[in-house]
Parts: structure tokens; sequence; C-alpha cells
């Protein structure tokens, strides 16, 4: 069992829909309630917050970096990260400059989750060519744990100018964290573990037990390559909703909760999302951590023992809840089940 478990909370800044008026909530009012809802996570003493980044009409962010570092502002302590960062649209350059200066903002609680994208819509939009999906991300990667770890940088790759005896600045007063995320793909997993870097898994669908081979696989990766085993990280981040009723939930959240699967669903090739599936994740087997808080904090100690985990992530804005319910959310996960939790393992 890990000395210490970190328990954060991850969002999309998924936009209410209007069904009747056929359009989305502003993104102006969703910012302005997700800046609420983080600085209560951090109030109420949750480890981190990840944030995603997306180009499409149902989510209010494509700018992870801008809204971190707006959050930087109105919090203390909890570490504020990217969920993820798609690297292989984007100038690494640029990411390690941003999430420099707002880790410098931030008195250094600054992450960057690093990850291939399953949103692909980035691409056309920057530019970036689909059929070179792996090799931009193994060249960008690359390039950024280099940014990361030298001072004067000699670089040259296939798809993008060399760079040449140059320093990028600002200058960090520290070595910025970097994560891998991975959604199942074995050469993702073991990329991270052959080069050592913290791993974390999107479980949002199928059985968790499915997910235990690829854990294994990285933990088997990352020893033989010899890296420290007290460094070794691996989260979990799922989808989350913890309520004071099971039959509100059913009732009232998963209309919600389907509308935005069938919405990424329907350019994928996906069935419609159904209640059935529904309960199934939130079976003891499932991937969704939802429903009452004793099932949530039962599902979520499950998840410890039978991975070892060192991190949990509550992604909770799927489908775009209310903000009240979204901040009842936050205070029953950060007051009822996280310190049940930890105090199973005197954490």
């Amino acid at each position: 069992m890990p000395k210490r478990i970190e328990f954060g909370i991850g969002m999309f800044g998924d936009l209410a829909f209007d069904p009747g008026k056929r359009t989305f909530q502003s993104p102006k009012e969703r910012l302005k309630e997700m800046i609420e809802e983080v600085r209560l996570a951090d109030e109420l003493g949750l480890d981190c917050f990840v944030l995603g980044e997306h180009h499409r009409p149902d989510y209010a962010v494509s700018s992870t970096e801008i809204v971190l570092s707006a959050l930087s502002t109105v919090t203390r302590n909890i570490k504020l990260g990217s969920g993820v960062t798609v690297l292989s649209s984007t100038d690494p350059v640029k990411v390690y400059q941003d999430y420099v200066t707002l880790d410098l903002l931030s008195n250094g609680r600054v992450e960057i989750m690093a990850g291939r994208g399953s949103f692909t819509e980035s691409f056309p939009l920057f530019g970036y060519d689909l059929n070179h999906y792996n090799e931009l991300f193994t060249e960008k990667l690359d390039l950024l744990l280099l940014l990361n770890k030298e001072e004067i940088i000699h670089w040259e790759g296939k798809f993008r100018a060399p760079i040449q005896d140059q320093v990028i600045y600002p200058r960090p007063e520290r070595e910025l964290p970097v994560w891998i995320a991975v959604g199942g793909t074995p050469s993702s997993i073991e990329r991270a573990g052959r080069l050592g870097l913290p791993i974390i898994f999107a479980i949002i669908g199928g059985r968790l037990s499915q997910f235990k081979p690829l854990v294994d696989y990285y933990k088997e990766v990352y020893r033989h390559y010899g890296h420290p085993e007290d460094k070794m990280q691996i989260g979990i981040h799922s989808h989350t909703f913890v309520t004071d009723s099971q039959d509100y939930l059913l009732e009232n959240y998963f209309p919600h909760y389907a509308a935005q699967m069938d919405r990424i669903g329907k350019s994928r090739g996906w069935q419609p999302y159904t209640q059935a599936q529904f309960r199934g994740g939130m079976s003891n087997e499932g991937a969704l951590f939802m429903g009452y808080i004793e099932s949530v904090k039962e599902k979520i100690t499950g998840l410890i023992e039978m991975f070892g985990i060192t991190r949990f992530v509550a992604h909770i804005d799927v489908g775009a809840p209310s903000h009240d319910e979204i901040m009842r959310c936050i205070e029953l996960y950060a007051t009822e089940v996280v310190p049940e939790i930890k105090k199973n393992y005197r954490l």
C-alpha cells in the first residue's frame, strides 16, 4: 500500500444543453462556475485538479493554461494540471513556457498530463495530419522531456524546425511533473514505464478488472528499466458523481450523462447510451464511481486494493450537471468519501 494516496477532481467544462432552444450554456457562465467549484475543492483539502482540452461546441475549455492560470489566483494548495494536454497537436516549446509561467504564478503547483488525445478536433484545427498521430506524440514528448531537463537545447526532429543552442524562457524553479495519460494502449503504457514517468489511466467503461493486466504491465516495465520504486505513481481518472440519493442520480443526472455520451458517440459509431449501461457502470465491477456516499467510498477502496494506485481523480462534470449539484458532489466527495478512505489506510 502506498504511503500516500492523492484524491482530486477533474473537469472538461461540459456545457449544459437546452433541448428546447437547441443551444448550449454560455462558456462565460460555465467558466465562472468552474472557478467557484475548484476554489471549493481547494478549501476542502482535495489534492489536485485536472482540466481537459477540447475544441468542440459542447465544452467551455480549449485553453487549459488560461483557465488554470485564473484558478491559480483563487486557490492556495491544490495541484493544477492538464487532463490532458493533447501534445501531438501543439508545440512542446509553447506548452513548456506556458506551464513554467503557470508554475511560477502558482508557487509550484503545476503538472502536465500529456496524451495523444482521444478527441481529434485539434489536429485539423492546428494543421496536423492524423496519419502521423503516433509519430507526432513520440517526437513531441521527446522534446518536452528534454526541455524539462536541460537548459541549453540542441534538438532536431521531423515535424518542426530544429532548436540549436537556445534557452527557453522563463526559467523554472523546479523540474515540472510530467504524467503520461493513457486509455489502455499497450505501447503508451510501455513508453511511460520505460521512461519512468507517472501514469494515469482514463477508465470510463467496461469492467475495472479488465485494466488490472495493463496496470501490472506498467509496473513490470517500470521495474525492468530500474526506476526507483518509491517514485512510482499510478493514477486512475474515472467518471464520478456522489449524491445523497441513488434514485435522484437515476432520475435527474442520468439523462444529462446519457445525452453527453451520445453526443460523443455519434461521431464514433456508438450505440445510444442506455440506463442499463449506466446501472452496469455503477455496479461493483463497472467503471462509474457514482451513487450514494458509501457505495462510492467502497468502490474507490476496492480500486486502491486492486491496483495499488497513488492517485484517484474523480471526473465530475460529464453531461453538465448544475452548478449546485457539482458543488454538492465536491462537498460530499471531499468531506464524506475521502476522509473515510484516508482513515481506513491511516493516511
